[in-house]
């Protein structure tokens, strides 16, 4: 397939024609970033890549925020990632609780860098403005990039994804229940609709692995860019993580508080990347042992 060029490096509002030609241009791996996710978006993109043929075949990664108050907001459908996972044999959902990002990569070929989330009024409607780079290098530095932030994340299996998108269908339904009574009954079940939906998340970010693996992954990743006193770690892992770094919770031990029991957590990650000689302190500062 020839790939025609982009007016311009720069992408403006609309951009729906740029999305649809970095769309057309996948032929073994479509990256999709983006916190929001709304159905018709995710239509048109199975739209392009059945017109295609290349749906069975094409690997599809989506690497979102699965919050249940984007749930609620309206912004996030749990419906067209369900969608996803069914229609394609190769799709990947990866649940990242800080992302941010809005990125889009078509194999090595054409990558956006965006303001735009994956909705209809992200690509049509909204004022948004990124970058289309053809690069191959600065490709795959694009994708080498997101795919250690998808390390940090939670994979979400099609199975657990329907239970998740039970689960926040209840949690809407509550809600509605809640906003249209002011009784503390509704508003009780509602909160406890919420606390579930927190859960199921938690219970995939848990799957496979721990919390010191997570922190002792998260470590390591934000040391490749450079020595971090522990002090500049905390907020780093926190932004990550908020899940996982819960500030109000203490650790208690007979009756004495020590702190927030995530920074212990951190701690104890730190003393086992040392001891595992991956990490060492010199002077103040962590670093990575091959950055020595």
């Amino acid at each position: 397939m020839t790939i025609p060029p982009l007016p311009s490096v720069l992408v403006r509002s609309p951009w729906s024609k740029s999305f649809n030609w970095l769309v057309s241009a996948a032929q073994r791996d479509l990256l999709l970033v983006s916190p929001f996710i709304k159905m018709a978006a995710i239509n048109a993109v199975m739209s392009n890549l059945q017109q295609r043929g290349v749906d069975k075949e094409i690997r599809v990664v989506v690497l979102t925020n699965i919050r249940p108050e984007s749930v609620l907001s309206g912004s996030m459908d749990i419906e067209a990632l369900v969608t996803f996972s069914t229609l394609l044999p190769k799709f990947e959902l990866v649940h990242l609780p800080s992302l941010h990002a809005k990125v889009y990569v078509a194999d090595e070929r054409a990558a956006v860098v965006t303001s735009a989330n994956l909705t209809q009024p992200g690509i049509t409607g909204n004022l948004e403005y990124g970058v289309a780079v053809t690069d191959r290098l600065v490709i795959q530095e694009i994708r080498n990039d997101f795919e250690s932030y998808s390390l940090l994340g939670a994979k979400v299996g099609a199975s657990e994804l329907k239970v998740i998108a039970e689960a926040t269908t209840d949690l809407q339904d509550a809600f509605g229940k809640a906003e249209r009574s002011i009784r503390a009954e509704a508003k009780r079940a509602f909160r406890q609709k919420l606390e579930a939906a927190r859960v199921l998340l938690f219970r995939q970010r848990a799957k496979g692995t721990t919390t010191h693996a997570i922190l002792s992954d998260t470590i390591l990743f934000l040391l490749e860019k450079g020595p971090l006193r522990t002090i500049e770690l905390h907020p780093l892992i926190q932004q990550l993580h908020p899940d996982i770094c819960d500030d109000s919770i203490d650790r208690v031990i007979e009756g004495v508080h020590f702190g927030k029991r995530w920074k212990h957590y951190v701690r104890n990650a730190q003393a086992s990347l040392s001891r595992a000689g991956k990490i060492f302190r010199n002077g103040d500062r962590w670093q990575l042992l091959s950055s020595a």
